[in-house]
This record gives structure tokens, C-alpha cells and sequence, in this order.
């Protein structure tokens, strides 16, 4: 069997291959932040297309930690029947169910919105001046994360990523550009570190035990002065006995130039696997069969994340596997017609 479709396990998780659909925002919430019908829609497919792991969008923790005004949302017992439908699509196509939880921070575009980061510095000259976090507000979003993992346990999520990426709040706290603090939040590495630790803690505290917690880091700035891959290693040393997986991307935290090309961040996780020696899920870039199994086939990650490949076909995990002559190639009852 191709390494791309072998099952894996990992705690109280089983998947049924090693093919996640990466988070991707997709804006078609309301004000609310409530699941449409669209997102079951949405979801659905990709899993009744044979991924294994489907991680959903970012996923609001606060009103103000929304990317825009489109953004589902988990600050509200009352969002919560909405993403379990969600949930229940997602298994009902044979796929488990992550949900990837997010604070923007000074990304949010939200205009009523008041927009927070460790520093009162803004991402460019376009964008609105953050109001500082104080120690006791800092408090106030980390029990805002154990709050939407409480209800994303509830909706009956298998999985749950801690967004610490891309330029959101997290991932602001973490790098040295956007973190300006003279208090114990910023600083040293260990300083800077201490606000996602913190969340983890708090996330295990109502977390079930056996369910998989993952954290998706940007690997580097792409910038002097910023993170780099060697201070992620150090990051993911100090939280790595915290967490069950480590999702490798990059950038997103100023705009700066950098060359993508297929499969360019997989080094990041290869990196991260061999120096920390914890799982982690390689994305970026990745499209055809050939360079997943040269991940998996050689030790680089333990899953693959596929984004703009899922947009654009949703049943790639079927119609590779199946293509490849594989007579176990599970295609739902419905469909077989197309695969004899």
C-alpha cells in the first residue's frame, strides 16, 4: 500500500490515511459568527472525498479575534449546535473532525471592532494602531481559549489546533517584532513563550485527556531580528511534552517578500520531527501524489496537509487511490459507479 494511505494513530485518534485538509479561511459566516449551510457543504465534501483528518477554518475565541466579520465563531454556548452539525457531516463522510481555534489580534478587520496585541504596534501603515494587552486582559483570552475548547468538546470535535500562525495574536506574542514587552510576556524566548504555554494549560484543563491537541506554529519571519527555525526548535522543546502534534508553517506576521515553490515549508516539519523528535504535519504547496509519498516515504512528517489542492479537487484522496489500482479503495457506496 502507498504510504499515503496507510491508517495512523495517535492517542485516542485513528485515521484512516495520512492526508489532513489544512485550515483555510473561507469568510461565509454572518455577524454572528454561526456555521451556514455552506460550511457543512463545504467540509462535508472534502470528507466524503476520502481525507482523513479535515481541520476546520480558524475559528473565532473572541468577537474581537475575528480575521473579519465573516468568521465563525466559538465565543458563545450558542455557536456551538451550529459547528456540531458540521461535525456531524464531517463524520457521517468517514473523515475525523479538528477544529483550528484562533485570536487575530492586531490582524482583526473587524471595524467595530477594538484590535489587541502584546505591543502597540500595527502590521503595516494601513492598518489600525492594537491597544496593548494588559497582564489581567492577557488572563481574559487565555480563558477565552479553555472556554471555546470546553464547547468545541461539546460539538464533538476529535481534534483541536491552537492557532499560533500566520501574524495572529499568538504568533505575535511569540516573535521578537511584534512583542516589545519589558514584563514577564516579552523578552526572552521563554517570556514570549509564556502566553501560549498558558493557553495550552488552560486548553488541557477541559480538553479531554485522550484527544489529540495540536499547535501550528510559523517556522520564521522571513525577516532578520524574527523567528527563525532554530528558535522554533527551541520553542517546541519547552512545549512539546504539552501537545500530541506540531502543523509547520510560515511567515504571515509583516508583509515581506519570499520564494514559494511546491512543497516549501516541508522542510520546516522534517526539521522539527528529527531535532524535537514529536509528529508533525508538513504543508505548503503540496498537489500530486509523488510528493506525499516523498514526505511520508521519507520519514519527513507523519501526516500532509493539502489546502488549494482540496479547493480545487475535493475527491483527490479517492481518485488517486483509486486510480492506483487499489482494490480497498473505500469509495462511498453511492459513487462506486465512477470508480469500476
Amino acid at each position: 500500500m502507498l504510504h499515503t494511505y496507510e491508517s495512523y494513530q495517535i492517542k485516542n485518534l485513528h485515521l484512516k490515511n495520512r492526508l489532513v485538509m489544512a485550515p483555510m479561511c473561507m469568510y461565509r459566516s454572518d455577524i454572528s459568527g454561526q456555521a451556514k449551510d455552506f460550511h457543512r457543504i463545504h467540509y462535508g465534501t472534502r470528507a466524503f472525498g476520502g481525507t482523513g483528518l479535515i481541520i476546520q477554518e480558524a475559528t473565532a475565541v473572541t468577537a474581537n479575534g475575528r480575521i473579519s466579520g465573516r468568521d465563525l465563531g466559538l465565543w458563545e454556548d450558542r455557536q456551538t449546535p451550529g459547528l456540531a452539525s458540521i461535525v456531524s457531516q464531517i463524520h457521517e463522510g468517514g473523515a475525523k473532525a479538528g477544529i483550528q481555534l484562533a485570536h487575530a489580534g492586531r490582524k482583526c478587520t473587524v471595524a467595530e471592532e477594538q484590535i489587541v496585541a502584546p505591543s502597540s504596534l500595527a502590521c503595516d501603515e494601513e492598518s489600525r494602531l492594537p491597544h496593548e494587552l494588559s497582564q489581567a486582559e492577557i488572563a481574559e483570552v487565555v480563558l477565552a481559549f479553555s472556554d471555546a475548547a470546553r464547547r468545541a468538546a461539546e460539538a464533538g470535535y476529535d481534534v483541536l489546533e491552537i492557532h499560533a500562525a500566520h501574524g495572529y495574536l499568538i504568533h505575535e506574542f511569540l516573535s521578537p517584532l511584534s512583542n516589545q514587552r519589558t514584563d514577564e510576556y516579552g523578552g526572552p524566548l521563554e517570556n514570549r513563550l509564556r502566553f501560549l504555554q498558558e493557553i495550552i494549560t488552560a486548553v488541557r484543563q477541559v480538553w479531554p485527556t485522550g484527544q489529540v491537541l495540536l499547535i501550528r506554529l510559523s517556522a520564521t519571519d522571513y525577516l532578520p531580528g524574527g523567528l527563525d527555525i532554530q528558535e522554533t526548535v527551541r520553542m517546541v522543546d519547552q512545549i512539546k511534552n504539552q501537545v500530541d502534534l506540531i502543523h509547520l508553517s510560515s511567515g504571515g506576521l509583516l508583509t515581506v517578500p519570499f520564494r514559494t515553490y511546491p512543497g516549501y515549508q516541508v522542510g520546516f516539519a522534517e526539521t522539527v520531527r528529527s531535532k524535537c523528535q514529536v509528529p508533525t504535519i508538513a504543508v505548503g504547496l503540496i498537489s500530486c501524489l509523488e510528493q506525499v509519498e516523498d514526505i511520508l516515504g521519507n520519514g519527513r512528517a507523519d501526516l500532509v496537509a493539502l489546502g488549494r489542492e482540496l479547493l480545487r479537487h475535493p475527491y483527490w484522496p479517492l481518485n488517486n487511490r483509486c486510480t492506483d489500482q487499489d482494490e480497498g479503495c473505500p469509495v462511498p457506496e453511492p459513487y462506486k459507479r465512477a470508480f469500476s
